[in-house]
This record gives C-alpha cells, structure tokens and sequence, in this order.
C-alpha cells in the first residue's frame, strides 16, 4: 500500500514559504502522491492555482485532487484547466471529482444548489472527457487544448461514502477517494468490497482503492494534546456544521497519538486491499511530515 499526503490548506494563515516547503519535503520523501482539495467559502488557495504551483513544484509524487467539485465550473474551462495541470507536472495528475457538501460553496460563484446530483457531475465529467478527446465541443475553429499528458485525460477518482453513489460512478470513474471520519475499519472494507462488486458489474477494471483520514500526532509539538489538535481543526474547517454535532465527532475523528500506532494503522489499512492512504494533516507543522516519513521508509 502506498501513502500520500495533504497539504495543510485548510489551516490559517498560510503563504508561500510554508506550501512550498511542504510540497518538496512530500516530493523528496517516501510518499507516493501529494494532495490538496477544493472549497470556495474559506480561507483556502484556489484549488486550480494551487494546482500549477505543485506541477512546478514536484518532479517524482503523483498530484492528487480531493476533491474538485464540477458543477461549481464551466465544464469546458475546468478540462483546459486539469489538462493544464497534467501538462505541468508531466503527466501525475490525479482528479477527486465530488458533488461537495456546502450549499454556500455553489451561491458563492453562481451554481445552481439543485445540481448537486451525481448525473449532473457525470454529465459534466463526460463533456470534459470529450474536450481531453480533442472533440469540437464549441464550435470553434481548433478544438479546446492543451491535450493532456495522460491519453484520454488523467485518472479520475469518486469522492464519496455512499453506495449509490460508487454504483453510478462505476460507469466512468477510475476508482474511489474514499474518507474514513472515524477509522472504522469494517465500514471501510464494505465500502470497498461495494466498489469492487460495482466495478465488476459495469464490465470495468478493477477500481482503485484510496481512502483518507485525519491525524495529529503526540510527537509534532511538545505537550501538545493531538486530539485537542484534530478537535481544532474540525471545529475551524467544519464550519458550516452546527457546533454540537462536531463536538461529537471529535473524540473518534481520525487518528490521534504516537506515530508508532500510526504505522500499526496503516498496516491494518493494508491488510483490506487498499490501494493508497492520504494522511490528512490537523495542523501546518512541517515536522509532521518528517515524523511520518521516518516510521514509512
């Protein structure tokens, strides 16, 4: 199984320095792909610019999107711009595609809150298929470019937790970028035993199998708590939730503790099949991802 990690871009006060160092250290490390997603009302980068910046910034990781939500873009202008992306990092281009969970993000650049469906996201991944095709879809007198690198366009995950959604996506997508919000292990491997079966049922490749979770470890910071970390981090980034139901998922959020038990936790990960893990950082420490890559190589 192989590990990636998330750049901290749901945390405060972040600059260049900071995501910079960040993405070479994930670069030069044991790591397998480097991650970053997608929200619109939040202090976040923009997920497409940000895109650039890691193309450039990486040589070896593959550069992974978790997750980018179409319909809160022109289909035509997000193909040019992944295919972009494929371009500047030669091909490691991995897209999360998902139909997000805040109605604000969708008033906030115009989108209709009603297409939040999983046949309008499939309808609009299908016209960027066509573009990355080199089809004429606009009429106009060259087709819609940059081709990307990847032939056909890059690999495209679902975000999701739910079954109907995994059946619907089994038609086009490549496999799953799964979260687990509490390690359940259980409801991890019905998730992917699901997709298997949805993918063998569409007559398509075996799917593949990534999965997400946050962590804070006791190590980064000298007496720290790292639950009060992922406590933190939930209540700042889950801020369209109501408070108490937060509150309540922060005892069993994620992973919080030695690194050592980290690395029993990912070995238990494994042993379901799993594809990829992207660790999902509660803080913008750097020494995070040192911590980590000691206990991986």
């Amino acid at each position: 199984m192989r590990v990636g990690m998330t750049l901290p871009v749901m945390e405060p006060a972040l600059d260049r320095a900071v995501l910079e160092r960040w993405t070479r250290s994930i670069d030069e490390g044991p790591w397998s792909s480097v991650c970053f997603g997608e929200r619109i009302c939040f202090d976040n980068p923009e997920t497409l610019t940000l895109l650039g910046a890691v193309g450039a910034w990486t040589r070896r990781v593959r550069v992974v999107t978790t997750v980018v939500v179409p319909q809160l873009h022109d289909p035509v202008h997000l193909a040019k711009a992944l295919a972009t992306g494929d371009l500047l990092c030669d091909g490691r281009l991995t897209v999360g595609f998902g139909v997000g969970g805040r109605t604000e993000d969708y008033r906030a650049v115009g989108a209709d809150p009603a297409t939040r469906t999983i046949g309008e996201m499939a309808e609009r991944i299908g016209v960027m298929r066509r573009v990355w095709a080199g089809e004429d879809v606009t009429g106009g007198r060259l087709p819609v470019g940059p081709p990307p690198v990847q032939p056909g366009g890059p690999e495209l995950l679902i975000g999701t937790l739910g079954p109907k959604t995994v059946r619907a996506a089994a038609a086009w997508a490549d496999g799953l970028a799964g979260m687990s919000l509490d390690l359940d292990l259980a409801q991890m491997s019905a998730l992917f035993d699901r997709a298997r079966s949805a993918w063998a049922e569409a007559a398509r490749p075996a799917p593949r199998l990534t999965t997400s979770f946050w962590f804070a470890l006791t190590e980064t910071v000298s007496g720290a708590d790292p639950r009060r970390q992922v406590g933190e981090h939930l209540r700042r980034y889950m801020n369209w939730m109501p408070t108490e139901l937060v509150d309540g998922l922060v005892p069993v959020a994620g992973f919080a503790g030695p690194v050592e038990e980290l690395r029993e936790v990912l070995d238990r990960i494994a042993e379901l099949g799993t594809d990829e893990v992207q660790l999902v950082p509660t803080s913008a420490d750097p020494r995070q991802v040192e911590l980590v890559a000691e206990v991986l190589r």
